[in-house]
């Protein structure tokens, strides 16, 4: 008996994919140290500040998750002199594409004095899930920026794994014009068996970068190192002109966030945001 494939799903029109975004503007404020002066929501994102003593805003998608062909847009801008965190009410779940990309696409811009924590839940892979995603920062020279990501390949405690899919991202940090980070990742086609590779990943399915840029991230290079001591997952760290860069890997996606927590926590000088531990 022949055995043959079927046809893959047609692809689906532009028009009943999900595309919107989140443009946001903050300015300082003596009581919070920022407050959202300008708002703009499309599609079915949204963004919400709940009440507290630190400016907290958090990213909802009303849609429940991400699939191919998705399109989503962030830009947001901090006045001379704001503070904010900036969050997700949930992890984000990228489900399987038969053939375009979900899209994500964030630009920050700092001016000077101000200090952004960008600090996302998890991004889930799904198999076969497509995701390109992009980061653009210009901060003047002075401002400070946290930014955090993680990244799932499949919920090993449900029983899910990620065989084969897509996963690029990008990276470009700018500091008073001049470019200081820039960064690619590519995972693609047989993404198990690469994450399998010990240069690569040694098997886990979990991993997260932080990057700390600051006038005096160079300085908390040792400090940073001591707080990870004992971490369960495997780090690392590096510090160069003007940004401290780690790096976390695990076989143990809770073991990973609970490292993130600790860690951020720590060098931020505040707890995480309150949808972190709900």
């Amino acid at each position: 008996m022949l055995m043959t494939r079927p046809p893959s799903s047609p692809r689906l029109p532009r028009m009943i994919r999900a595309e919107g975004g989140v443009r946001l503007a903050i300015g300082a404020d003596p009581r919070r140290g920022g407050a959202p002066m300008r708002i703009a929501e499309s599609g079915g994102y949204r963004v919400r500040f709940p009440r507290g003593r630190i400016c907290e805003g958090v990213f909802i998608n009303t849609g429940g998750g991400m699939t191919g062909g998705d399109r989503l847009g962030i830009d947001v801008t901090l006045a001379d002199g704001a503070e904010a965190a900036l969050t997700t009410q949930a992890a984000e779940k990228i489900y399987r594409s038969d053939h375009d990309d979900t899209e994500v696409t964030v630009s920050l811009d700092l001016a000077p004095g101000a200090g952004l924590a960008w600090l996302p839940q998890e991004q889930i892979l799904f198999d076969e899930a497509r995701l390109r995603r992009r980061f653009e920062v210009a901060m003047a020279a002075d401002a400070r920026l946290i930014l955090l990501e993680s990244t799932i390949f499949g919920r090993t405690a449900m029983g899910e794994s990620v065989n084969a899919g897509r996963f690029r991202d990008s990276w470009r940090i700018r500091r008073a014009g001049r470019l200081i980070f820039a960064e690619e990742v590519r995972l693609e086609d047989t993404i198990a068996q690469t994450l399998a590779r010990g240069a690569v990943a040694g098997g886990a399915h979990a991993f997260a970068t932080c990057l700390i840029v600051a006038p005096d991230a160079e300085a908390r290079l040792e400090e940073a190192r001591a707080l990870l001591v004992d971490a369960p997952s495997t780090c690392g760290i590096s510090a160069l002109d003007g940004f401290l860069v780690a790096r976390f890997l695990s076989h143990d996606a809770q073991a990973l966030r609970g490292t993130l927590i600790r860690f951020v926590e720590a060098m931020r000088g505040h707890a995480m945001p309150r949808s972190w531990m709900i």
